[in-house]
């Protein structure tokens, strides 16, 4: 049987359609950017997206675009400070150190799993964000209260992390 050209451009509309009906992960060549932002009166500060799905390989690029604040990016991590381990037992952790307006962070994740991260300074205004590394596995990644000796996250914190399911279904969210 010979398929005519429209038999052909049907079957090439099913295939893409397919595909633009669930978000592919970002490929681990491109780097992805992702902002701190700040309202003009200092009241209100985020990250954007909050919560990215990424292969192992990928690299990230925080840049401040808040005028008016010093941020920085800190994974959740007992080593940098005391906050629990939120991030897979076996990836490194960082901490970006103050970043001006303007200035930049990267750091290239290789490990799968859940990475939550926050600004230092703002942590208490709930300023943070979630990384999905590959296939993390199945529903909420931490424990609720932290080991001894560890300071619990803020509520403030605590309530803006997205879902991993989300940031899996949508494949970046954004700040609300």
């Amino acid at each position: 049987m010979l398929l005519s050209r429209r038999h052909i451009l049907k079957a090439g509309g099913g295939v893409l359609a397919a595909l633009l009906v669930r978000p592919l992960p970002i490929t681990a060549a491109e780097v992805i950017d992702v902002s701190m932002q700040g309202s003009a009166g200092g009241s209100h500060v985020w990250f954007d997206p909050i919560g990215i799905h990424v292969m192992p390989g990928q690299t990230l690029r925080w840049t401040n675009a808040d005028a008016g604040n010093a941020h920085t990016v800190t994974a959740c991590h007992p080593q940098i400070s005391s906050r629990p381990l939120r991030i897979p037992a076996v990836a490194q952790p960082w901490d970006s150190g103050y970043l001006l307006p303007e200035e930049f962070f990267e750091v290239t994740l290789t490990d799968e799993g859940v990475y939550d991260y926050y600004c230092v300074p703002h942590e208490h205004a709930g300023m943070v964000g979630r990384i999905v590394v590959g296939q993390p596995g199945d529903g909420e990644p931490f424990e609720a209260e932290p080991s001894e000796g560890l300071e619990a996250l803020p509520e403030a914190a605590l309530g803006n992390f997205p879902p991993v399911e989300k940031i899996l279904a949508e494949g970046r969210v954004a700040a609300r």
